[in-house]
């Protein structure tokens, strides 16, 4: 062991110890940011970039299962990403799908797939109903996947599933619009059934939301780290956590 992996041991001991439960968040949101920049320093492919960001997914959601948090989300792939050229996107997909299915296997989380199923391939639905079905019936942490997810989308899905709900009870337009308030849309958002999430992560140096849980995320604590997301280190979670710990939370205000 090197002097470096030595202090930093020694620094996650007592970034932990100095955690208590009541501190923890119960949803953290990732957004997995960097792993192309991270590439392209490395003198590496867009899809190497990607597979080293897929390497750490299993060991970061481990440290979030350490500390007791209780529903991740990642954002794997945007509805943006959806529109890149096909040699780019392909490989991309294949990533996202090789990495879903080796979190089922694990057979540690509830997979749940958060974005329009409709805009992805055939081959991408399948993998992701068939982890959702895999592992319905673990009790462990949940792990959202956030593939073919864009916020404004996911607004445009919900209001739209409302109306059609409504339309099947018989609702006329006005009754509905007499009725409605932020409990309904919130009921038909992907993550319906779910706390918001406390705390939102971004990596690699980028200062903004990109449309990420836009609706969830209203009182949400953000933290941004400059490391790109194949170099976030378990020290650098626990900061997260310290900074979070340390905020006075202000619902609205």
């Amino acid at each position: 062991m090197g002097l470096d992996d030595l202090v930093y041991g020694l620094y996650e001991r007592r970034l932990t110890h100095d955690l208590s439960q009541r501190d923890i968040p119960r949803h953290v949101g990732v957004i997995l940011d960097g792993n192309r920049r991270w590439a392209t320093e490395q003198g590496s492919s867009s899809a190497a970039g990607h597979r080293a960001g897929a390497a750490r997914i299993e060991e970061f959601l481990d440290w979030c299962d350490e500390v007791g948090v209780e529903v991740v989300t990642l954002w794997m792939l945007s509805t943006d990403n959806l529109a890149r050229p096909s040699e780019e996107l392909d490989p991309l997909l294949q990533i996202i799908e090789t990495t879903v299915e080796e979190l089922a296997a694990s057979g540690k989380w509830v997979i749940r797939h958060v974005g329009s199923k409709g805009a992805l391939p055939q081959r991408a639905r399948e993998v992701l109903e068939a982890a959702e079905s895999a592992t319905a019936n673990i009790s462990g942490m949940t792990v959202n996947v956030a593939v073919g997810y864009g916020g404004r989308q996911e607004l445009v899905d919900a209001v739209r599933e409302l109306l059609t709900e409504h339309a099947a009870a018989g609702t006329s337009l006005e009754d509905l619009a007499s009725i409605l308030d932020v409990e309904h849309i919130a009921a038909h958002l992907y993550t319906k059934g779910q706390p918001d999430p406390d705390l939102v992560i971004r990596t690699s140096g980028e200062q903004r939301l990109s449309g990420f849980l836009l609706w969830q995320s209203a009182n949400s604590e953000f933290w941004f780290c400059e490391a790109y997301w194949p170099d976030f280190r378990r020290v650098d979670f626990l900061r997260a956590l310290r900074d979070y710990a340390a905020r006075e939370r202000r619902y609205g205000g």
